[in-house]
């Protein structure tokens, strides 16, 4: 599966992992009422406006992959820019966000 930047991870590869009973810390980085609209079951929601303040919480996986999603891919990427500044060396953008997810994975999830 092709992606535009070394440090995302395509729909179809979280996919895979998940089932293949790997289960990577995702975390989604957009605001309350976008979560509420559409989400993945299994997600820790952390606001991008929050991921300074709630390091601590998300310390015990920093040698882990972590997979960070928002809408489309952009706040993601920013939030992995910074954690990866944190010692997160395997954090990774769900590239095309939850809007690539709902088109490629689960056409359940609402697209907004």
């Amino acid at each position: 599966m092709s992606t535009d930047h070394p440090w995302e991870i395509a729909p179809g590869d979280l996919q895979s992992l998940r089932t293949g009973g790997e289960v990577p810390l995702v975390i989604d980085c957009r605001e309350t009422p976008e979560v509420e609209i559409a989400s993945i079951d299994g997600t820790l929601h952390v606001p991008m406006g929050e991921i300074k303040s709630r390091l601590p919480e998300l310390e015990d996986h920093a040698d882990d992959l972590v997979i960070v999603l928002c809408h489309h891919g952009v706040r993601s990427l920013q939030v992995v820019a910074f954690l990866r500044e944190q010692g997160f060396s395997d954090a990774r953008s769900l590239a095309g966000g939850i809007d690539r997810w709902s088109i490629e994975i689960d056409s359940g999830i609402p697209r907004y």
